[in-house]
């Protein structure tokens, strides 16, 4: 219902919205600086609120809620073979087979290697290590075996709170130390370290057992802008701070001399020649994860990536 700041013996008049913006009714004649006020106030909604919307709406969104692994998830590695393991978040593991994770076995000569999708939905580069999944990766790790590491949907998060799973921005050393009320850390104080610490701790863990670290780029949201031409282009990498994810990822690999797997660009590639219509079909839920069939496209998406990489991984394709 629209507020009315018309007195009893003032005629409305209704101001002109955009249409996602509830109306208003403001008063004609009396106090003119009132009136004046009540514009500018108006000016400030229709300036602000978009800004608002865009980032609700680009938001990371929680990953749905996770039933018990199944079966076919929780298959004995073959202890003779080289196991390639998935450390990511709900886009490479949610339900049964909605994370690209557990579309990527059929794709690999498994008489060769193990593929096992140890990704775990609606964590960061922090949480996978403080709430023990990367621990227990560590234990099963050996020489000889690779870890796909794709982190940074869910790094965007808060420090502290009721959802403790961001990280400091950036790939420096800085760190901060953050009262805990929720998590595996209640009531303790966490040291929170940025976005390029936590990958370069997966790295140098996978190192230290002779195992082969690989990076890649985020998978892609869907959410289309127009470039100069008019022409909608979906988007390719996730802002963090000053910088984008994908590009701290890269820059992290550079340092470190580790591989950076580009499956962001192949995917986006792929679903710019779809069209917008055609991807909204692989986003059923929001605009980060995807169907059974986008998460089919996103393990094929990695595979094109490791061949154009030349990645020693690719060898093991079918």
């Amino acid at each position: 219902m629209p507020i009315s700041f018309a007195s009893q013996n003032q005629l409305p008049i209704r101001c002109v919205h955009p249409p996602h913006m509830p109306s208003c009714v403001c008063p004609r004649g009396g106090d003119v600086s009132l009136h004046l006020m009540l514009r500018h106030l108006v000016s400030l909604l229709l300036l602000t609120c978009p800004l608002a919307r865009a980032q609700t709406q680009h938001a990371t969104p929680d990953a749905p809620a996770q039933p018990a692994l199944t079966s076919s998830q929780m298959q004995p590695l073959n202890p003779d073979l080289p196991t390639l393991f998935i450390v990511g978040d709900s886009t490479a593991r949610n339900k049964e087979d909605l994370g690209w994770g557990d579309h990527l076995a059929p794709l690999f000569d498994t008489s060769r290697i193990n593929v096992a999708n140890r990704a775990r939905a609606g964590r960061s580069s922090r949480t996978f290590i403080n709430e023990g999944g990367w621990d227990a990766v560590f234990k099963e790790l050996k020489p000889g075996d690779f870890v796909l590491i794709q982190m940074g949907h869910n790094d965007g998060g808060d420090l502290g709170g009721p959802k403790p799973r961001g990280t400091l921005k950036g790939i420096g050393n800085e760190s901060q130390d953050v009262p805990q009320t929720s998590g595996p850390l209640s009531g303790q104080t966490e040291t929170v370290h940025t976005f390029g610490w936590y990958l370069r701790k997966y790295i140098a863990d996978t190192r230290a057992h002779q195992a082969t670290p690989v990076l890649l780029t985020l998978t892609v949201r869907n959410i289309w802008t127009p470039d100069g031409s008019g022409t909608p282009r979906i988007e390719r990498d996730m802002r963090s701070g000053d910088s984008t994810y994908d590009s701290e990822i890269r820059a992290v690999g550079a340092a470190e001399h580790v591989p950076v797997v580009d499956m962001a660009t192949v995917e986006a590639d792929r679903l710019e020649a779809l069209g917008p219509a055609k991807t909204a079909a692989l986003f059923p839920i929001d605009h980060t994860h995807t169907s059974p069939e986008g998460a089919e496209l996103n393990a094929r998406a990695v595979t094109e990536a490791l061949r154009r990489a030349k990645s020693p991984i690719a060898a093991f394709l079918n």
